[in-house]
C-alpha cells in the first residue's frame, strides 16, 4: 500500500473489531461493588456484575463523544458507550486504545445538534495494521515515552499555583515592610514622622495617625489609618442603569471588568446618560480605586491607571477617590493583598453570611501607611517582581502548549511506523489479517435458519389434549441437551431463544425443559420477559 511501512496493510476497522453497544445501568441500580462502571467520560461508578470479562476499550458514544478509555479488568460499559472486548489473533488492547485515541473520533461527528457518533461511520475508517510483534514494540515504547510526558504535565500543572503564591507572598512582604527592610537601613532620612497629606495651599494638613497595627509590628515611620481618612469620595453606582445601555457612548464599568484585579476593557458596556442624571457622581477619574462589592467576585479590585474619558461604575462596584492620588499605587497593593486589605474585606463580606460589602465596610479598612518615599520604593519592587512572574507565566504557557501537543505528536509518529525499528523477520500484517478474519468468522454466531410458515387451515376438530408441562416431558430428554445449550452461548453475550435453538440444533420443547433446569441451577440468567427475553451464561 502506498505510504505504508513495509509489512503493513490498510484495512477498514470493521474487519478488526466489533464495536458493541454498552448496556444501560441506572445509578440507583448500581450495587457499589468492585466492578468499574464506565460512561463516555470514564469511570462513573461501581457495580457487582460485569458486561465484559477481560481487557476492554470503551469509546464515548454520547456525551463525551470519542473519548477513549482502557480497562484491563472486567467492567460494565453503560449505554452511552461503545466497547471492544474481543481482540482476535492476540491484538494488543493497549495499542488499539491509543490508536483510537489518536483518531479524535469526537471531532468527526458534527452533523447533529446532539453530540454523538455513528458506529457505521467508525466502521468505514481505514486503519494501518502493523505486524503483531511491531505493535507490541510500539506499545512498549509508547508506555515509556508517555509516562515522561505525564510527569512533565504534572510538574507544569503546579506552576500557576506557585506563581499565585509568589505574587501573594510579595504583596504580604510589601504591605508589612519586610520587602523594604534594607531600603530603610540605607535611607534613614526618609524614616520619621509620617504626614500623609502634603501641605498644600488651601488644604489643611492630614490628621496625625495612630501607631501600631493589627497582628503585626510596624516598621519605624509607618502609621495606621483607615480608608475613610484617606479618601475624598467613597461611593458606588446607582440602580436603574439598564435604561441607559447603548451600543456606544460612555464606558460603563461592571464587576466582570475587574474580576482579575486589573481593569479589563475587552468586554466593555456603554451607556448614554441624559443631562444632570444622578449617576454623574460615579464618573471615574485617573487613580481611582474600584472594588467589587457584590457577587462571587466580591473584593476583586482595580486601579484606574489611565484616563478613560467619560466612564462610570455600576451598582456592583465601589469607587474610592483619594485626597492625595500619590497614595493610590500603594493603597491598591494593600487592598489586593490577601493577608491585608482583602482579608479585612472578606471578613466583612462573609462575616454575617452575606456575600457583599457596603460602603462602611470599605471606609473602615485599616491601612498601615509607610512614608511616601518608601511607598514609591515598595511599588517599584513589587512591579519588578510581578514583571518577573509575568515572564515566567509566558514561558509556562509556551511549555504547556508544547507538552500538550507532544502526546499527539508521539502517537502520530508511532502510527506512521517511525517510532521503533522494524524487524524483517516479523510476520507480515497481511498474514496477521488473514488469521484475524478466520478467527472472527469462526466465532461469529451461526445465521438463523429461515422457517417457511405453513398456510393457515381452518379445522373443526375437537379441542386437543393439553401438552405436558416442560418440567414433566412426555419423553425422557437426553442429559446432553443443557450442555449443548451452554456450548452455543459464549460468556458475556446475550442470546435470544431462537439464537440458541438454531445454534444447538434442539427443539423448542427440549429448550423449555432444559432452560428451566439451567436457570434453577444458576448456570444461565434471564433478562426480560416473553418475546423480549434474553439469556446469558452465568
Amino acid at each position: 500500500m502506498s505510504g505504508l511501512p513495509q509489512g503493513w496493510v490498510k484495512v477498514p476497522i470493521a474487519e478488526l473489531f466489533e464495536f458493541k453497544y454498552g448496556k444501560g445501568l441506572p445509578q440507583e441500580k448500581r450495587n457499589h461493588g468492585e466492578i468499574n462502571v464506565y460512561g463516555s467520560n470514564g469511570v462513573v461508578g461501581q457495580h457487582d456484575d460485569v458486561v465484559t470479562h477481560g481487557p476492554t476499550i470503551i469509546i464515548g458514544r454520547k456525551g463525551s463523544v470519542g473519548e477513549v478509555h482502557l480497562s484491563q479488568q472486567p467492567c460494565w460499559p453503560i449505554d452511552t458507550t461503545y466497547f471492544i472486548d474481543q481482540f482476535p489473533a492476540g491484538l494488543p488492547p493497549q495499542y488499539w486504545a491509543l490508536y483510537l485515541k489518536s483518531l479524535c473520533l469526537g471531532q468527526q461527528e458534527k452533523s447533529s445538534a446532539i453530540p454523538g457518533i455513528s458506529r457505521e461511520d467508525i466502521y468505514k475508517i481505514k486503519v494501518p495494521l502493523p505486524p503483531l510483534k511491531e505493535q507490541r514494540r510500539i506499545v512498549a515504547k509508547l508506555e515509556e515515552l508517555l509516562v515522561k510526558v505525564d510527569v512533565s504535565q504534572k510538574r507544569l500543572e503546579k506552576i500557576p499555583l506557585i506563581l499565585k503564591r509568589f505574587r501573594q507572598a510579595v504583596l504580604a512582604a510589601a504591605c508589612s515592610g519586610r520587602l523594604t527592610t534594607d531600603w530603610r537601613e540605607e535611607n534613614t532620612d526618609c524614616v520619621g514622622a509620617n504626614l500623609v497629606f502634603a501641605q498644600k495651599e488651601g488644604q489643611s494638613q492630614g490628621l496625625p495617625l495612630q501607631n501600631g497595627g493589627e497582628g503585626e509590628e510596624l516598621p519605624e515611620g509607618w502609621e495606621v489609618t483607615c480608608v475613610s481618612k484617606l479618601a475624598s469620595l467613597i461611593t458606588s453606582g446607582s440602580r436603574g442603569w439598564a435604561q441607559y445601555y447603548a451600543d456606544s457612548g460612555s464606558i460603563f464599568i461592571r464587576a466582570q471588568n475587574i474580576n482579575s484585579d486589573f481593569l479589563d476593557l475587552s468586554d466593555v458596556a456603554y451607556v448614554r446618560l441624559p443631562d444632570q442624571t444622578e449617576g454623574l457622581r460615579t464618573k471615574i477619574q485617573k487613580d481611582d480605586l474600584l472594588i467589587t462589592i457584590t457577587g462571587a467576585n466580591v473584593t476583586k479590585s482595580a486601579r484606574v491607571s489611565d484616563h478613560l474619558g467619560d466612564a462610570y461604575v455600576s451598582q456592583h462596584v465601589a469607587l474610592v477617590r483619594l485626597k492625595d492620588i500619590s497614595l493610590s499605587p500603594f493603597l491598591f497593593l494593600f487592598i489586593v493583598s490577601s493577608a491585608h486589605g482583602r482579608a479585612q474585606l472578606l471578613d466583612a463580606a462573609y462575616g454575617q453570611g452575606k456575600p457583599g460589602l457596603n460602603l462602611d465596610n470599605i471606609r473602615s479598612v485599616r491601612v498601615p501607611l509607610p512614608p511616601l518615599p518608601e511607598q514609591h520604593e515598595i511599588v517599584r519592587c513589587v512591579e519588578a517582581l510581578f514583571t518577573l512572574a509575568d515572564q515566567l507565566e509566558v514561558r509556562y504557557q509556551k511549555a504547556k502548549a508544547h507538552v500538550d501537543r507532544l502526546t499527539q505528536s508521539i502517537l502520530a509518529k508511532a502510527f506512521r511506523g517511525e517510532l521503533v525499528p522494524r524487524d524483517p523477520a516479523d510476520e507480515p500484517a497481511s498474514v496477521l489479517l488473514e488469521r484475524i478474519r478466520a478467527e472472527r468468522a469462526k466465532s461469529a454466531p451461526a445465521p438463523r435458519s429461515k422457517v417457511t410458515p405453513r398456510p393457515a387451515q381452518k379445522t373443526y376438530t375437537s379441542k386437543p389434549e393439553p401438552l405436558p408441562l416442560a418440567a414433566e416431558p412426555a419423553v425422557a430428554y437426553g442429559p446432553t441437551i443443557p450442555d449443548r445449550i451452554l456450548s452455543a452461548m459464549q460468556p458475556g453475550r446475550d442470546y435470544s431463544r431462537a439464537d440458541v435453538t438454531v445454534a444447538s440444533g434442539i427443539t423448542d420443547a427440549e429448550w423449555l425443559w432444559a432452560i428451566r433446569q439451567l436457570k434453577e441451577e444458576g448456570r444461565v440468567r434471564q433478562t426480560g420477559e416473553r418475546r423480549g427475553a434474553r439469556y446469558r451464561r452465568a
